[in-house]
Order: structure tokens, then sequence, then C-alpha cells
């Protein structure tokens, strides 16, 4: 589905709060409109009475406008606070599901897609762009109160003649003409900003990720340059954008003060109380532009951010559609592998094994004819049925920042206790994990820092065996582990194997791990041979 339409969808589940805020943006321009007015007359019909005599003091109601412009205050109050909630609960509402849809679109979309951004990029697009939507909903109840301010603005500054009336629409009219104008001329610095918002995010990401290697190269220097560059260069844009803003808020300061002379001067006819009853009546009609312009300011941005998103969608759509892909037989550059076989999978350093395993796994493109599986190509076969056929314990020994538990269960979140110690046990961590704090609820830290590098891959091991799978898929299984402990890990991982029947690829340079393998498929950077 096109973002756009995601949109579409959410403006009509939330209609019932857009348009609560639609309403009370009208109730506030009208409360706004007529407080200032009302306060205008009252205050110089006031002075004039009081400088008629005593009489005529004595005799001016004082109470009944003071009382309205008190109530009009009151009214104002509470209907810009049920406007900010409302629109507002609208963008939260929309945006909570707005998320998960783009984080779908991420995990579905092509490799050549899903490579190319970095983990701050992805960053920027799930949390920056993302909240530039927020515009979209929080600026809908700008036309409302606009309107309302016409319409009460022209009924106002009637009273001081149509010549003041007409001369308050032109003001405002002629501001939104112009700011309309200018936002599109004026697009690229919004779009430049959202661009740079997500370039730093991207270097922090990717700096923050690599600090213990540049502390030991002695990099912090040289680290500290390329993100001061980033943000000098946000710095950049936002100045622009700065200036594309004082623009637009020097056109409404200037239709403001334009609109209430002019109902001044053209209603000086009808007597002092109207007059200013009328200017000020025009100027917060002309005020009331303010939310529209503003959002005028953000437009570039706005539609870099929905740009952005929107290549993440149309990729996600172009995916293939899942399936169930059952206990799939395997064929791999011509070498049949039945279902529960165990396959080493061997050659040399950079003749492409680990990409091999990822593009199992829909984390990389495949060519297409090279693998089939179940008599389909994998090239073309959905990344959530590849995915669902083959359990992962990658190369690169990554964890989630959350307990042992947390990260064990992104397998199957509803794996019991007992499957979890069994797991464990079974990738030969149980003791390691019964000594800790709180055992399966201790904290790990980022990247699973409490644990040592062997340690970190077992638990990656443990997770692969909880996930219902045809194949196991294991990249170095053994690799950080001492011999003892890599044939701890060999005796339970063939005792787990040969009651289930699960299949197995393994990528090992361990003879433990390696010779429980009864097949065998050698990769070969030149010609890609396979053998039996």
């Amino acid at each position: 589905m096109r973002l756009s339409k995601l949109i579409a969808a959410e403006r009509q589940r939330e209609r019932r709060h857009l348009r609560q805020a639609g309403l009370c943006a009208a109730l506030v321009a009208i409360a706004s409109v007529l407080l200032l007015a009302l306060s205008g007359w009252f205050l110089t019909a006031a002075a004039l009475a009081g400088g008629t005599g005593i009489v005529a003091a004595q005799a001016f109601n004082y109470m009944l406008p003071s009382a309205m412009i008190r109530l009009l205050a009151i009214v104002r109050t509470s209907a810009r606070y049920g406007e900010r909630l409302a629109s507002h609960g609208a963008a939260f509402g929309a945006l909570a599901r707005l998320r998960p849809a783009l984080y779908r679109a991420l995990t579905i979309a092509p490799p050549s897609v899903a490579l190319a951004l970095g983990r701050g990029e992805a960053t920027a697009r799930l949390i920056g762009d993302v909240d530039a939507v927020e515009w979209r909903f929080v600026r809908l109840s700008g036309p409302w109160g606009v309107a309302a301010a016409l319409a009460s603005g022209a009924a106002l500054t009637l009273l001081g003649g149509w010549l003041a009336m007409a001369a308050t629409l032109a003001c405002v009219g002629g501001a939104l003409g112009l700011a309309r104008a200018w936002a599109d001329q004026l697009e690229e610095p919004g779009r430049t900003v959202q661009r740079a918002m997500g370039a730093l995010r991207e270097e922090v990401a990717t700096i923050g990720g690599a600090a213990a290697e540049l502390r030991c190269f002695a990099l912090e220097d040289w680290a500290t340059a390329r993100i001061a560059a980033a943000s000098d260069s946000l710095a950049q844009a936002q100045a622009h954008q700065a200036v594309v803003v004082a623009r637009f808020e020097a056109l409404h300061a200037i239709s403001v003060a334009l609109a209430a002379a002019l109902a001044l001067v053209l209603s000086a006819d009808a007597g002092a109380p109207i007059a200013a009853l009328a200017a000020l009546a025009a100027a917060m009609t002309a005020d009331a532009t303010a939310p529209i312009l503003r959002a005028m300011t953000e437009r570039g941005r706005l539609r870099e951010a929905e740009a952005r998103l929107e290549t993440l969608f149309d990729a996600a759509r172009e995916h293939p559609v899942a399936d169930g892909a059952g206990d799939a037989d395997l064929l791999i550059d011509g070498t049949h592998f039945a279902p529960g076989s165990r396959i080493a999978l061997t050659g040399p350093s950079g003749c492409g094994k680990t990409s091999l395993v990822e593009g199992l796994l829909g984390l990389r493109p495949l060519s297409p004819g090279r693998i089939m599986i179940g008599g389909r190509d994998a090239a073309s076969i959905a990344p959530e049925t590849l995915r669902a056929t083959f359990a992962w314990a990658p190369q690169d020994a990554a964890l989630m920042a959350g307990t042992v538990r947390d990260n064990l269960r992104l397998a199957d979140d509803q794996a019991s206790d007992d499957q979890l110690w069994q797991a464990l046990h079974d990738a030969a961590l149980d003791d390691v994990v019964r000594a800790l704090p709180e055992r399966l609820d201790t904290w790990l830290g980022e990247d699973g820092a409490r644990l040592s590098g062997g340690e970190r891959r077992r638990l990656l091991l443990a997770r692969a065996y909880l996930a219902e799978a045809s194949w196991l898929l294991l990249d170095e299984p053994g690799e950080g582990l001492d011999a003892v402990v890599a044939a701890q890990v060999a005796r339970r991982l063939d005792a787990r194997l040969k009651p289930t029947g699960q299949g197995m690829i393994m990528v090992s340079h361990r003879p433990a791990l390696s010779a429980l393998c009864d097949r065998q498929w050698v990769a070969d950077a030149a010609s890609r041979r396979s053998a039996a």
C-alpha cells in the first residue's frame, strides 16, 4: 500500500478526533475575534464615557461587556486546549500505526533496498520522517479556524462599513495567496533540512557503533570531525530554512498590521468605538492564518519525509507474497539435498559462504536459478517464507539490548521457561545463565556486553534452536569457543537433531562441528562447483 493511501486511511480512522479538532479550532477563532473586537469597543467606549463626564460614566454599562470578555477568554482557552488534545490525539494515534507499517516495510523490502539503509538512516526514517508526517494531522484543523475567523471577522468589520470588511478579507486572501506561492518556491530548504537530519543520525549511529575500535586506533578526532561536518551541514540547512520561516513570519505580521490599519481608517466614520472594534477584529482575523502559514514553512520538510518513506513502501509492495515452505528439499548449484540432510558448507575464505547463507534468508539478493527450495527458485520466494524455513545463528554475535529471556524469545515469543532452559542446555550455555544474578531475566546490556564472545555466540545458537523451522542455518557456531566447549556443543547439537529430523546447513572450521555433517557443498570463488 502506498503511504498516501495509508495516511488517507488514518485520516478516515481518526475522523472523529479531527472533526473535534476542527470544531474547537473554529471556536477558538470565533472567540478570539469576538474577544479582541469587544475589548477594543469596550475600552474605547468606556474611555469616551469617562471623558464625557461623571453622569455618562455612571450610566455606562461596564458589567455586561466585562462579563462577556471574561466568558470569551474562558471559551477561547478551553477550545484551544480541546483543539490541541484532539489534533495531537489523532496524530499520535495515526503515527502509532504508521510506524509498525514502516517497520514491516523495512523488514520485507528487497535486499537491494534494505542493505542500502544503515542503522542510523533506518532510525531517521522511523522517527524523524514519521514525526514530520505529524504535521499532516496537526495542521488539518487550521482551515477550520481560518474559515471561522473570516466569517466572524467579516461580520464584525462590516459594522464599520463594507470597505473595512473588504479590506480585511483582501489582506487575508493576499497573505494566503502569497504564502502559497512562496511555499512552492521555497520548498528546497525544508527538504535539505530533512535530508541533513537523516545524514547526521546515520553518521552518529555508524561512528557510535565503532566507538571501541576508534578509541583503539586513536581516531576520536577523525570521528568527531565527521560528526561535526554532518552537524554543520544540518545547521547550515536550518539557517536557510530559518530565512524562509522569517519571511513567512514577516508576511503574517504585515498582514495583521495592514488589516488593522485599513479597518481602522475605513471605519472611522462609524465612530471611535466601532472603529476600534473593526480594527481589532480585522487584526485577529488576519492573525488566524498563523497555523496555515506555519504549516507552509514545513511543506518542503514534509514532502521530503514522505518521499523518503514512500521509497520504502514502494519497495515493500514489490516483494513476493509469503506462503508456506514445509519440509522442503534443497537444490544448490545442481546438487540435491533431501529434507533432514546435514550439509557442511565449505570453501576458502571469500568464496561467498556467508553471502549464500544470508541469501537463503532474503538478506542478500540471490542469482536466479542458483538455489531451489521445494522446486521453487529461492530468488523469487518471499523473505518471510525463507525466514520461516531457516532458523539462523549468524556469524556476527549481535544481540538485542535486553535480558536473556528477551533475546531468546525473538525466535518464539510464546516459549516457556522449560523450552528456554532446554535450548540453553543444548547450546551448552545453561550453566552460565544459571550463574547470572537474575538468570533468564539478567540484563545483558548493549549487544550482550555482559557475555563473552563465545557466550554470545552460544546464546544465538540457543535462539536458533527455539525457532520452528525445517532447517538450521549455522554460520560458524564454534567461533570463539575452546575445544572442550566446541565438542560439548557438537554432542548436544547431534543429540538434538536425531529425534527431530531437522535439516542443517553449517559453515564451520571446527572439526568437532563439521564432523556432524553427512553431506558437503564446496563453494569455490571461481567455479562455484558443488560436491556430495
